[in-house]
């Protein structure tokens, strides 16, 4: 005879003193790569051996996280320990670099808006980034992953250009508040010339009526005069850093660009 056990399993029950857990040795190498197992709709247990344990039950730990990453860490590929000491000693070798904020009278609130196509292997879906200055030096960024999958760069890098529409709006509104009101268009520079001519022609072609209408915002913002979307090359695309991986001197050229510098002497950079 079984029952049915229904609802997510958040908890690790253990009959006994805390020591190894049920899970037997290897069991996080049989599961396949990025397919891990979070939730369970549906589980025959053995009523002989269910209800025994739960009686018997001494302690429960909740969240196992740390014994499970420690787990995972002992199995994993000697390309996953590599990855991990590459990012330990990228963070030990860039401590000491900051952003440079020039004392300058241009207060022009100006962003960088870009997107990768598909750069996500496992979904096929685009990372947006985006980037907002103020005279020097970036003081607002971001880099998130699309929520739907575009079917074109074109697509891509219109919704990451809504996107940054929305961050443009939201700052300019701050800036009002603090007595530095923008009084022209803020300047949004993208490289997709095909994303830019999609803010100007309202008609709904057929490679791209499929787009969610809330992305079509950008066309208000920019008929309302708060936005002014233009075209800027590959090159000069400093948004382009936070979208993917790039080699090391464009990534250097691109640092320097968004105004991070590295500290050579205390309190100067």
């Amino acid at each position: 005879m079984s029952k049915e056990v229904h609802g997510d399993f958040t908890q690790e029950v253990q009959n006994g003193k805390l020591q190894d857990s049920y899970y037997s040795f290897g069991y996080w190498r049989k599961v396949p790569e990025r397919r891990w197992i979070t939730k369970s709709r549906w589980l025959h247990v053995q009523k002989s051996h269910w209800k025994p344990t739960i009686s018997n039950c001494h302690k429960t730990r909740y969240y196992v996280r740390h014994k499970s990453a420690i787990k995972v860490y002992a199995e994993s590929e000697p390309s996953t320990l590599c990855s991990s000491k590459r990012i330990l000693r990228y963070l030990r070798g860039t401590k000491d670099f900051g952003i440079w904020y020039k004392s300058t009278n241009d207060a022009k609130l100006v962003g960088y808006t870009d997107s990768d196509w598909a750069g996500s292997v496992d979904d096929m879906k685009s990372t947006s980034g985006y980037t907002f200055s103020l005279g020097s030096g970036i003081f607002s960024w971001a880099s998130k992953k699309q929520a739907t999958v575009a079917q074109s760069s074109a697509e891509a890098e219109y919704i990451a250009a809504a996107a940054t529409s929305n961050q443009a709006i939201w700052l300019r509104r701050i800036l009002e508040d603090i007595g530095e009101k923008q009084e022209e268009p803020t300047t949004i520079y993208c490289d997709n010339k095909s994303a830019i001519a999609i803010t100007k022609n309202p008609v709904q072609h057929s490679r791209t009526k499929h787009i969610d209408i809330k992305y079509h915002s950008l066309r208000e913002a920019t008929t309302r005069g708060e936005i002014e979307l233009k075209y800027c090359s590959t090159e000069e695309q400093l948004a382009d850093i936070f979208t993917k991986a790039l080699p090391r001197n464009k990534f250097e050229e691109l640092r320097m660009k968004i105004g991070v510098y590295h500290k050579h002497i205390k309190g100067e950079y």
